[in-house]
């Protein structure tokens, strides 16, 4: 009698010579495997309707657009709520009035690629549109449209990039910000750069004394500046050298469920919807702590509102 030992180690020997990776314990992490293999060749739509499920990923500290604010379970915000009027439409398209949405939390440096590999159906929250992304996942219409400024003291002497000479700049990991001014630190003769790993973590650096500006999206700064003990502290400052527009990322290359995403983004624009969702967001007071922004929609905004395009400028 053959040992039951012996007779697995012969069908692991014979699974390698035909060439099977078979007879392993260890599964391949989570994050090298895709939620779904056949979300791209199936559609995102179809991946939903077998699951019964749609993914939304999340940010955890982009104040207003994608955030933590009372409820750990539960994002709220501007970006969050377009979101949602996509989750509406696709219960629509589907005919799913029951379609359950999970979140997933989602960071500057793992969003595309968790987009890209199906992990998750849609990002919506404070991802700029450029060429580069544009080769690796697709953007809907824009919905916001920013320009990178610094936040500091005001009593720390900074009022523009050029009073940067021989200071420290803190700014966060994996954004267009943070590719910026890596290419122009030199000519600015900026002392360091620091990269943090999320925007709240960037604005703490800047509290604690560890670096003198914060430089990221202006509406952002403006986020965290309303965290802080004492608001009146800080200041948004500087001239912005480079304008982006943001926009909800999918898997390239799906234009059913893109559909879907923009036409439900125009209709929540045409609807004039999206006046109120922004006095909500960004002209009141806003959890946890109930500041609010005063933030004015710009003139590029309101042009984007009433001529929507997916474009990157």
């Amino acid at each position: 009698m053959i040992h039951k030992r012996a007779m697995t180690s012969l069908f692991c020997a014979s699974a390698l010579m035909l060439g099977l990776s078979a007879c392993s314990d260890n599964k391949a992490p989570a994050s090298e495997k895709p939620a779904s293999a056949d979300a791209s060749a199936s559609g995102t739509l179809d991946k939903i309707k077998k699951s019964g499920t749609i993914v939304l990923g999340y940010r955890d500290s982009s104040i207003p657009f994608s955030y933590i604010a009372d409820n750990p379970n539960q994002p709220v915000g501007y970006a969050h709520d377009l979101q949602m009027k996509v989750v509406e439409a696709v219960k629509k398209k589907l005919d799913m009035p029951d379609l359950k949405v999970r979140y997933n939390l989602v960071t500057s440096q793992n969003r595309i690629p968790l987009v890209s590999n199906g992990t998750v159906d849609l990002e919506c929250g404070s991802t700029t549109n450029n060429k580069e992304r544009q080769q690796q996942v697709d953007f809907s219409t824009g919905f916001f449209e920013v320009g990178s400024r610094l936040l500091t003291a005001k009593d720390s002497g900074i009022k523009d990039f050029a009073d940067l000479k021989g200071k420290k700049l803190v700014t966060t990991a994996g954004t267009t910000s943070e590719r910026y001014i890596r290419q122009h630190e030199k000519e600015l003769g900026i002392g360091e750069i620091i990269s943090a790993k999320d925007h709240a973590e960037s604005f703490l650096m800047l509290q604690n004394g560890r670096a003198a500006a914060f430089m990221m999206d202006d509406i952002l700064l403006a986020g965290e500046k309303s965290k802080a003990k004492d608001p009146n502290k800080w200041e948004i400052v500087g001239t912005a050298p480079i304008h982006e527009i943001y926009g909800c990322m999918m898997r390239k290359g799906d234009t059913g469920f893109k559909q879907v995403v923009d036409d439900a983004i125009k209709a929540t624009y045409s609807s004039g919807d999206i006046n109120a969702m922004y006095k909500t967001w960004f002209q009141s007071p806003i959890p946890p702590k109930n500041i609010n922004l005063n933030f004015e929609m710009s003139d590029q905004l309101k042009a984007l509102i009433s001529n929507p395009h997916d474009r990157d400028e």
